[in-house]
């Protein structure tokens, strides 16, 4: 039995956690602009944590600063009525900038770590892929989102919000005298058992990459409050901007 993921990325464990259970995700890759999939994983090749071999008829290759370029017939020839903005994407001879960056293993299969446009740039010259690091905290049960900051920063930080079921299930057998949601958040100790999470996560990362400061934020993301897009993606820039005091108070000595 196997299904097909797209659209989003699928975490690596989750797709393992279906495989020992029977079910074969088969996760693939594909824009609007390449006429759908452009790599897709399949039954009898596939590698969890990538989307797959190229499709027969596409030419693909990494720019310099690992932007996903795809050439071949499936690719679109511009927008309409718009040639600037198929200036800025498509290439004389036929290269379509996807704006995705990506990376491929030995095997050719190719694996998607961000959007170009969400790439931080530390204060110290690193690129990193904020996408890859907000996938592997979202992994941990009472983490529902995660944000992380540092364009320009000296060191990353990263914005949390909680599960409420887990959150309140780890509060009843720690035995803390709380009641609700909101005033868990803002409780010492779980802000203690946060850092604690964060830590070793930090063990698993370079470096550059660990999170230094986070702050938790009283209520989860949704479209509602204006956090998430239709297609429950976060939108960055409202977040940065709705959030940008408690994320000053980050960078704060």
């Amino acid at each position: 039995m196997y299904a097909v993921s797209g659209g989003a990325p699928l975490s690596k464990e989750i797709a393992q956690f279906f495989h020992s259970a029977g079910i074969l995700i088969l996760e693939g890759y594909g824009l609007t602009e390449t006429t759908a999939a452009i790599n897709c994983n399949s039954p009898s090749h596939y590698a969890f944590g990538t989307v797959g071999l190229k499709v027969k008829g596409v030419h693909e290759k990494l720019a310099e600063d690992g932007e996903i370029l795809v050439k071949g017939p499936m690719v679109f020839q511009g927008y309409y009525k718009n040639p600037e903005a198929t200036r800025e994407v498509l290439s004389s001879d036929g290269w379509f900038k996807t704006g995705d960056i990506g990376e491929f293993d030995s095997k050719g299969y190719l694996k998607i770590t961000d959007r170009k446009k969400d790439l931080i740039i530390t204060a110290g010259g690193k690129n990193i892929a904020p996408q890859n690091i907000e996938n592997q905290l979202k992994t941990i049960p009472v983490i529902s989102q995660a944000v992380i900051i540092g364009d320009r920063r000296k060191y990353l930080s990263a914005l949390l919000t909680l599960t409420k079921d887990v959150l309140e299930d780890w509060a009843q057998k720690s035995g803390l005298q709380v009641t609700g949601y909101d005033e868990l958040v803002k409780h010492p100790t779980t802000r203690h058992w946060l850092h604690q999470i964060l830590e070793e996560k930090n063990k698993t990362l370079p470096s550059y990459e660990s999170i230094k400061r986070f702050a938790i934020l009283p209520q989860d993301f949704s479209q509602e409050t204006g956090e998430l897009t239709p297609t429950l993606k976060v939108k960055r820039k409202f977040v940065n901007e709705k959030y940008k005091d408690i994320i000053e108070n980050l960078y704060r000595d």
